[in-house]
């Protein structure tokens, strides 16, 4: 199993602003311009907050954004979209009953990650990085203090956006 995440954030390391908008990411580029198609070829499956979801379902046809994976959404509400599952739980141990030989993409909400770098259970992060300043909004990190070591492996730049790919260390 591999856990990783793979997102966009702010120069500042906001997600999202404060009221969990993505207007600065879409005003800056598209995932046409990042390596978004080919890493999403190598994943199983996806983990997303309720918010993540939310943004997901703005494009009208939530199915057609993640085709090929098993996509399961955190929440506490009922869900009724094909091809996503709701769960409740916790992620840490949800993750470790998906089994071996799986690539898991986090994609989006720091409820989520925060549990799992908790647990040093991330693999992998692979950061975006917007030439953008929101000066305050919803962080990428909010785990517990400890330190955790990743490698550098990768620094690519895709239009507007930065790339750096991390491994565990």
């Amino acid at each position: 199993m591999a856990v990783y995440f793979y997102g966009c954030i702010t120069l500042d390391g906001y997600l999202a602003a404060k009221g969990h908008g993505l207007d600065w990411l879409y005003d800056t580029g598209s995932p046409e311009e990042t390596s978004y198609d080919e890493f999403y070829s190598h994943m199983d499956v996806t983990l997303m907050g309720r918010r993540t979801f939310q943004e997901i379902e703005k494009t009208g046809d939530p199915a057609s954004v993640y085709p090929t994976t098993e996509n399961y959404v955190f929440t506490h509400r009922e869900l009724s979209c094909p091809g996503f599952t709701a769960v409740n739980g916790d992620p840490v141990e949800f993750v470790k009953g998906l089994g071996q030989d799986r690539s898991i993409w986090v994609v989006g909400g720091n409820t989520i990650l925060a549990p799992l770098l908790d647990q040093d259970m991330v693999d992998h992060l692979i950061i975006q990085v917007a030439p953008v300043l929101l000066g305050e909004g919803i962080p990428l990190f909010t785990q517990k203090e400890a330190m955790r070591r990743f490698r550098l492996e990768t620094v690519r730049q895709y239009g507007q956006f930065a790339e750096l790919v991390y491994g565990r260390r």
